[in-house]
């Protein structure tokens, strides 16, 4: 009987450091679980920012890129260095582009709506707006005050989805979505970050767009980071749905 235990207890011993030897390899992307769930028969895309510096889209396009989110905008006045080469250099390759936006919390939502605006015009038959909603600088140890957000970031979608009749895709992580976004915007579509499990785990099937992985390493941009965050569509989704003009359910 003795023996019994002691053999349960090394048992369980040994299967207690198998689990923390995979979180912590998961924690310190060693171990990218996601990149075995996204297949070559998904849609894959990537969002890129002045980060990546001089972008190639057709490098791109040959290593199975099939969209592109390209930052454009930050609070109030910011404008990213790269923004109009890579929306010109995307639009003349052909590959369906969007335009992403970094919500401030420090800015009033209207002012940051106008400089998006500005800055990217007209969307035509581009990807539906897009807005990056996550915790910077201290933010995350001292999170704004719940209704502050709510009525700022409501102001910059109104007047983003009266400028483009389409509601605008709302990127977050998941603490960032049940503080913020569950209960207020749930109606807009969701872009999920979620880069250490599957999407399943975090969003369920209430997703349109999950970054999965933001350690890629890919051809076709040079001078800045060599790391590259990649993107899946749901496959219950296809790329006319996220056209400007096809409003989002």
């Amino acid at each position: 009987m003795k023996n019994r235990y002691i053999q349960t207890a090394i048992v369980l011993g040994a299967a207690a450091g198998l689990l923390t030897l995979l979180f912590f390899a998961v924690k310190t992307k060693k171990l990218q679980i996601n990149r075995w769930i996204v297949s070559d028969r998904d849609v894959i895309g990537v969002d890129i920012s002045e980060y990546q510096a001089d972008v190639d889209m057709s490098v791109l396009m040959e290593q199975g890129i099939e969209f592109i989110y390209i930052k454009a905008t930050e609070g109030s006045g910011h404008v990213d260095s790269r923004f109009a080469d890579n929306w010109e250099n995307a639009q003349e390759c052909g590959l369906p582009a969007g335009a992403y936006h970094f919500f401030s919390f420090d800015s009033p939502g209207q002012m940051q709506a106008d400089n998006y605006i500005r800055a990217v015009g007209d969307l035509g038959d581009k990807l539906i707006p897009a807005v990056d909603v996550e915790y910077y600088g201290d933010k995350k140890e001292n999170p704004p005050a719940k209704e502050d957000v709510v009525r700022e970031l409501s102001a910059f979608l109104d007047a983003l989805e009266k400028e483009y009749h389409v509601r605008p895709l709302i990127y977050c992580s998941g603490d960032v979505y049940e503080k913020y976004i569950l209960k207020d915007f749930r109606e807009y579509p969701r872009w999920v970050r979620s880069i250490y499990y599957p999407v399943t785990f975090e969003a369920g099937g209430n997703w349109v767009v999950w970054q999965y992985c933001d350690t890629a390493e890919l051809e076709g941009y040079v001078g800045g980071e060599r790391c590259i965050d990649l993107n899946v569509l749901n496959r219950g989704r296809s790329l006319e749905d996220l056209k400007t003009g096809r409003q989002q359910r």
